[in-house]
């Protein structure tokens, strides 16, 4: 018979949850249990691969002191541990029997705590220990007290080794019909393998900065896919041919451009620049494989608009002039 008992406490000496898991811990073994002890406050690092560790385990205590309020964050961490990395099954046939004591208020909501989350992970919550401690020298020297954490390790121990059932909990049918979390469909050995990795700084630190190479990368790969922000602007500009008293704003949306491309024609030369402007001469839209066929002489805007693969509305006699303005 084996049972592990996991202390979310900070393990200061005069902390009374330390002195009720030794006597506890002391009983269990006169009966040939194996109990091994896995202080969390120790284990900050490997909180996450822990779930691993009751593999062989008959039942836990899952031990912890309340300071000020909760049961505490390296027990909730541990508890977050077994909801993402734990084995569910393994959890199912797995007593757990809770230890809160409190130095301040709130050992019983502690304990309700531990009970209800280890039911809804599927397992098999005991009756607990729990107790308000004012002062620690005179709750050592009570016998009293002392009789009855030996008792109640003593039911840990029958409770085991009977296989006694718990009754029915709602929280096991909250489990079942309300808490459907969208989760990765993971064996046991994958999960005990993935809590290892995030358990590992060095590895989590390697995977963000692969993460953060990975997007420098594809940032790149989209920046050359959609072009520079002034890639057609040298295009437009050495391709044109000022016209005597002509001149309009032409307003061309292309395909994946943030912005629009504004040409001011004139017949001092031509200005471009890409912003959205109010009421131009011309407002076309375009895909950029049909512009880059203009700009590489294959197409016209002429034959692009009566084709539809260009869209424009405006003075048509201004639209028709971009075939003559621009020569490519």
């Amino acid at each position: 018979m084996k049972v592990n008992i996991y202390y979310g406490g900070r393990g200061v000496l005069d902390d009374p949850t330390l002195y009720v898991i030794e006597k506890m811990q002391s009983v269990l073994q006169e009966l040939n249990v194996k109990v091994t002890r896995y202080n969390l406050y120790e284990m900050k690092n490997e909180i996450t691969s822990l779930p691993s560790t009751m593999k062989n385990a008959d039942a836990i205590i899952l031990a912890t002191t309340i300071e000020w309020i909760g049961i505490g964050g390296y027990m909730q961490q541990f508890l977050d541990a077994c909801w993402l990395y734990g084995d569910k099954e393994k959890i199912s046939t797995l007593y757990m029997q809770p230890v809160v004591m409190s130095t301040t208020y709130g050992e019983k909501e502690g304990m309700l705590t531990l009970q209800n989350a280890w039911e809804l992970l599927g397992g098999l919550p005991c009756d607990g220990v729990c107790g308000y401690v004012e002062e620690m020298l005179g709750f050592e020297m009570k016998n009293e007290y002392t009789k009855i954490i030996e008792k109640k390790a003593e039911n840990l121990y029958r409770t085991i080794s009977q296989k006694l059932l718990t009754l029915p909990s709602s929280n096991q049918a909250v489990k079942k019909s309300v808490l459907r979390t969208n989760r990765m469909q993971l064996t046991p050995q994958e999960s005990e393998q993935l809590s290892q990795y995030v358990s590992n700084d060095d590895y989590v630190k390697k995977q963000k900065e692969d993460i953060e190479e990975l997007k420098g990368l594809f940032s790149e790969l989209l920046k050359e896919e959609k072009g520079s922000e002034d890639e057609y602007i040298p295009l437009f500009t050495r391709a044109y041919i000022p016209q005597k008293d002509f001149g309009a704003v032409y307003e061309f949306i292309i395909e994946g451009k943030e912005m629009p491309l504004v040409l001011e024609a004139g017949s001092d030369g031509l200005r471009c620049r890409y912003e959205k402007i109010d009421e131009p001469d011309v407002l076309a839209k375009i895909d950029r494989k049909t512009l880059k066929d203009i700009t590489e002489s294959r197409q016209t805007f002429q034959k692009a608009f009566m084709t539809g693969d260009m869209t424009a509305k405006g003075n048509f006699r201004t639209l028709q002039m971009l075939d003559k303005i621009f020569e490519f």
